[in-house]
C-alpha cells in the first residue's frame, strides 16, 4: 500500500500520486489519502480521500463502525461451527517478534472478529480440508484474520 522496509517502489501510494497530488494529508506524507490499512498480501477495497475533510469523515465512519469490513478467506482445516466470534487480545508473538499471536501481554490490543462458514472442502481428515469463511472485523489489528 505505502512505501515500507523492503518495498520502496511500486506501491499504491506511488500509483495514486502519479494520478493526483491532491490527496488527504491526515495520515502523513508517506500515506497520502490513505484512510485505513490493508495487511500485506491481502486483497480488498481501499478507501482513499482526495482531501482532509473526506479523510477525517471516512476515518471516523470506520471508528464508529458505520462502515463494515468483510473479508472472504480460505483457511486450512475444517471449521466445525457454522458461525462464531473470536474475541481475544492480539500482540507480537513472544518468541518471533515479526509475527502476531493471541497474547495478553503488554502492548496487546483486543481484536473482535465474527465469522460465517460459506463452504467446506473435505480432503481426507478434518485437518486436511479447507473452509471458505466470511469474516467481519470489528477492530482493525495487524494480521487480525490470520491470527
Amino acid at each position: 500500500v505505502h512505501p515500507a522496509h523492503g518495498h520502496w517502489s511500486g506501491t499504491l501510494v506511488h500509483a495514486l500520486l502519479a494520478h493526483s497530488e491532491d490527496l488527504g494529508t491526515l495520515a502523513g506524507d508517506e500515506r497520502p489519502g490513505i484512510v485505513h490499512r490493508l495487511d500485506k498480501d491481502t486483497s480488498g477495497l481501499m478507501m482513499v480521500a482526495k482531501d482532509d475533510e473526506t479523510q477525517a469523515l471516512l476515518g471516523e465512519a470506520i471508528k464508529i463502525r458505520a462502515i463494515e469490513r468483510r473479508y472472504v478467506t480460505l483457511v486450512h482445516g475444517y471449521i466445525a461451527p457454522d458461525t462464531g466470534i473470536v474475541d481475544a487480545p492480539i500482540g507480537r508473538h513472544p518468541r518471533d517478534r515479526m509475527r502476531m499471536a493471541v497474547d495478553d501481554g503488554p502492548g496487546s490490543k483486543q481484536a473482535v472478529t465474527t465469522f460465517r462458514v460459506l463452504e467446506r472442502f473435505m480432503a481426507g481428515t478434518h485437518d486436511d480440508g479447507y473452509t471458505l469463511v466470511e469474516c467481519k472485523l470489528y477492530t482493525g489489528r495487524t494480521h487480525q484474520i490470520r491470527v
